[in-house]
Parts: structure tokens; C-alpha cells; sequence
């Protein structure tokens, strides 16, 4: 099964076809098709790696929903001096269906 590495959102994801990934949020519509270069290309045991991309190797996805994400909590405090705050937040994610990966 081949498998390619992509960066979207300063992170970097290890993809297959048919996997669905969360990542940072991307202003695009649901059902659209959008295409990412492949930092690495890999199947059984040939590997193929890009500086900084993989020429001609390309990772075609479909949006598949927009959302936010659970809630996270930052917490800061310092310590003896009676000083605690808290602030949530929930970040905007969008979730991708890996359709193919060519190269």
C-alpha cells in the first residue's frame, strides 16, 4: 500500500488512500478537491524523498466537513502568589478524505 507524506497547516501528515485526517482549518467548501505535493512518497520498500518535494508525486483529497474541534483548556498560574486564569477554546478544523496519491 503506497503511503505519502503532506504538510498543510505548519504539520506534517503520513497519509494513505482512504484515510480521513483533521487538520488545521482550509478556506474551502465542502466536496472540494484539492491537491497537496508530497514531501515523501513511499511503497514496500522504495522510498522516495523530496528536497523539499518529490517531483511529479501529488496527494489528491476531498473535503469531506468543516467543524471545530473539543475543547482544550490553557491553564496559567504562578506559584505562591495566589495568580490563576483560565481560558478555553476549541480550534477550526477541517476533515480530508485521502482519494489518491500519484508518484
Amino acid at each position: 500500500m503506497a503511503y505519502a507524506v503532506i504538510k498543510t497547516g505548519g504539520k506534517q501528515y503520513r497519509v494513505q488512500q482512504g484515510d480521513k485526517i483533521d487538520v488545521e482549518k482550509l478556506d474551502v467548501n465542502v466536496d472540494d478537491e484539492l491537491e497537496f505535493p508530497a514531501l515523501l512518497v513511499g511503497e514496500g520498500d522504495s522510498i522516495k524523498i523530496g528536497a523539499p518535494v518529490v517531483d511529479g508525486a501529488s496527494v489528491k483529497v476531498k473535503v469531506v466537513q468543516q467543524f471545530r474541534g473539543p475543547k482544550g483548556i490553557a491553564f496559567k498560574f504562578k506559584r505562591r502568589k495566589g495568580f490563576h486564569k483560565t481560558k478555553g477554546f476549541r480550534r477550526s478544523l477541517t476533515k480530508l478524505e485521502v482519494t489518491s496519491i500519484a508518484g
